[in-house]
C-alpha cells in the first residue's frame, strides 16, 4: 500500500510519549535559584527563534524583547528600590531590599513586551495572548537548552514609571519578565490539575 504525502509511516514518527514527557517535565525554577551561566547572546538568539513560533492571528507580531543583564539588572533594581521608598515612606527595609534584588538573581532577564496598538481586525486580547504564548515558548526553549527559567510579573510589569524606563510606547505593556539561568536546584514537581475534571462536552439543548 502506498502512502500519500500527508501520511507518515508509524515507525518514522517521533515517540509520542517521549515528546509529551518533555512537555510534562517543564518546571519553573525560582529566580533566586538561577545562577550563572545564563544564555549568551548567540544562544539567546536561538532560543528566541523558537519562542517566536507561536500562534499569531493576522501575523501581527505583537511582541518584542528587552534584555536586562549584567550591571543593568542592578541599576534597574536600584531604581525600583528608590521608587518604592519614595512612594511609601512607611515601606520597611525588607520590602525595599526585595525590590532592589528583583532582577539581580538570574543572570539574564528577558522582558517580553506586548504591542497592543489599534487594529481594525485583530482584537488586542488576541494579541496579548500571542505575547503570552511567546513567554511560555521561551521557557520551553530555555529548558530544552539546559537552562532554567521562571515567568514573573509583579507590580513592575504594570507600573507607568517602569514602562517609561524600559522605553515602552503608550500602547505597549509587559507580558512577562522571563528570568533565565542555570538551575541551582532540581525544581520539585507540584500538584497539577486533573484535565478531565476541567473538561465538558457541549451538547445542543
Amino acid at each position: 500500500m502506498s502512502l500519500n504525502s500527508s501520511e507518515t509511516p508509524e515507525s518514522s514518527r517521533p515517540s509520542t510519549e517521549g515528546q509529551l514527557a518533555f512537555l510534562d517535565g517543564r518546571r519553573s525554577v525560582p529566580a533566586r535559584q538561577l545562577a550563572e551561566p545564563g544564555p549568551d547572546p548567540a544562544t539567546l538568539a536561538r532560543l528566541l527563534r523558537s519562542a517566536c513560533r507561536v500562534p499569531d492571528h493576522g501575523k501581527r507580531v505583537p511582541w518584542r524583547f528587552i534584555t536586562l543583564r549584567g550591571d543593568a539588572r542592578h541599576a534597574f533594581g536600584e531604581r525600583l528600590a528608590a521608587l518604592t521608598a519614595s512612594r511609601d515612606p512607611n515601606a520597611g527595609e525588607a520590602a525595599i531590599e526585595k525590590d532592589r534584588q528583583r532582577f539581580s538573581h538570574a543572570p539574564l532577564v528577558v522582558t517580553v513586551v506586548a504591542r497592543l496598538g489599534p487594529d481594525d481586525k485583530i482584537p488586542a486580547q488576541e494579541r496579548l495572548l500571542t505575547a503570552g504564548c511567546v513567554c511560555f515558548a521561551l521557557l520551553q526553549a530555555a529548558q530544552a537548552a539546559g537552562f532554567g527559567g521562571t515567568w514573573l510579573t509583579g507590580w513592575p510589569a504594570y507600573d507607568p514609571s517602569v514602562h517609561r524606563w524600559l522605553g515602552l510606547d503608550a500602547d505597549e505593556t509587559v507580558a512577562g519578565f522571563i528570568h533565565l539561568g542555570t538551575p541551582r536546584i532540581d525544581a520539585p514537581e507540584r500538584d497539577r490539575p486533573d484535565p478531565e475534571a476541567l473538561l465538558t462536552d457541549w451538547q445542543p439543548a
